[in-house]
């Protein structure tokens, strides 16, 4: 199902998919619909040309205590339609969201499947909360069930099985994602002097930026991510930049962004309010500019130690007999949603980073069957009854 996010495609479809699988397996559930004014044409959408984001939760169990499995069916877009066509190669399943995260979608859902089939009686319940718009900010998946109460309820814990490569994510990094547009006034390289260059603008802005940009890179994470230079707190420009109109024109607008990753030790507010503030202070220099922001998420970080820790880690040990290192996803995750409310929460699923995203993306399916395995088994050691 081609659920590519933007623009939300396919997202009733497989959410529609996804409750019938679940009221298959025993599972009742809820299907809760966030606002959305978004536009799509027929063919992504059905006939009413509007885009449904619909979560879907489920329990299992009974009682407050509640282990959240959380997972997302949105994926980013294909290059081809080619890779929504799904095929095995040797130990492999090929296609896009096999690894992100469609794969550990499935092992979570079916580590509950497991653990009912095996009768495990639980002091509480599993919840399985399952998002779109992960791959967007998670503004109408996560952060809509959290506005409204419902993300997290009663949780002592969360796991989400993103493609983490084999560690454990206990932490992840924030960012502001932004476009910087400068306006000049164009005019004929005979009669510069009548135009004001966009582009010399915007090298003023860069240049302020860079300063900045050396404080930023000073600081250091003390989450364990590898190799040293990735502990560095980050300010990139330029990942998108255009301007001007043809060569002998003074060009009269250009425009950047900058993305701004937050380690777990910086606050959000704080990086947001030293972005803006410079951005007044250019403006007041002279420079007509414009900074808008187009994606926020906050960091977030929780120990590797506790209860939910030993329990998963002590369950990969079980399942692939090597114990798990912890580490800081370079990223955005949606465990900050949880650890915003207090709930222990770590990623860990069968996909690989490296994989993930690329045109060639994959799972391999025993690592599938293994992450369902070790999901049925943290929740039978955290939740079990003595």
């Amino acid at each position: 199902m081609p659920t590519e996010n933007p623009p939300g495609s396919a997202y009733s479809e497989c959410a529609g998919f996804i409750e019938d699988e679940l009221n298959r397996i025993g599972l009742d559930c809820s299907v809760i619909e966030a606002p959305s004014t978004l536009k799509l044409d027929r063919k992504h959408s059905g006939e009413s040309g509007r885009t449904f984001r619909c979560s879907i939760l489920s329990y299992y169990g009974t009682g407050k205590r509640t282990l959240y499995f959380h997972g997302h069916y949105d994926v980013v877009p294909a290059s081809s339609e080619d890779q929504f066509r799904p095929r095995i190669i040797g130990d492999k399943l090929v296609g896009r969201g096999s690894s992100d995260m469609k794969g550990g979608l499935a092992a979570m859902i079916y580590a509950v499947k497991a653990v009912k089939e095996c009768g495990i009686k639980l002091d509480g319940r599993i919840g399985l909360t399952i998002v779109p718009d992960e791959e967007t900010g998670g503004l109408q998946g996560s952060k809509h069930l959290a506005d409204i109460g419902l993300l997290g309820k009663d949780g002592i814990g969360m796991l989400t099985p993103e493609p983490t490569s084999g560690v454990v994510w206990n932490a992840n990094r924030g960012a502001i994602s932004l476009r910087v547009d400068v306006k000049g006034k164009a005019a004929h390289v005979g009669a510069h002097y009548e135009g004001i260059n966009a582009f010399e603008q915007m090298l003023t802005v860069a240049e302020a930026l860079r300063e900045l940009k050396e404080e930023i890179s000073s600081r250091k994470t003390s989450f364990r991510i590898e190799p040293e230079a990735a502990r560095s707190s980050i300010l990139m420009m330029g990942g998108q930049c255009e301007g001007g109109t043809v060569f002998n024109v003074v060009p009269g607008t250009c425009s950047f962004t900058v993305d701004r990753r937050i380690n777990p030790e910086e606050d959000l507010g704080i990086e947001k309010r030293t972005l803006l503030t410079l951005f007044d202070e250019l403006r007041n220099s002279g420079i007509d500019l414009e900074a808008n922001i187009f994606q926020e998420g906050e960091s977030a970080g929780c120990s590797d130690s506790g209860p939910l820790a030993e329990a998963l880690a002590g369950s990969v040990e079980d399942v692939v007999g090597k114990h798990p290192a912890f580490a800081m996803c370079p990223g955005l995750l949606e465990i900050r949603f949880y650890i915003r409310k207090g709930v222990p929460a770590f990623a860990y699923g069968p996909g690989l980073l490296s994989v993930s995203h690329g045109p060639d993306e994959f799972v391999r399916i025993r690592d599938v069957y293994d992450c369902a395995a070790i999901y049925a088994l943290a929740a039978a050691r955290l939740l079990s009854k003595n």
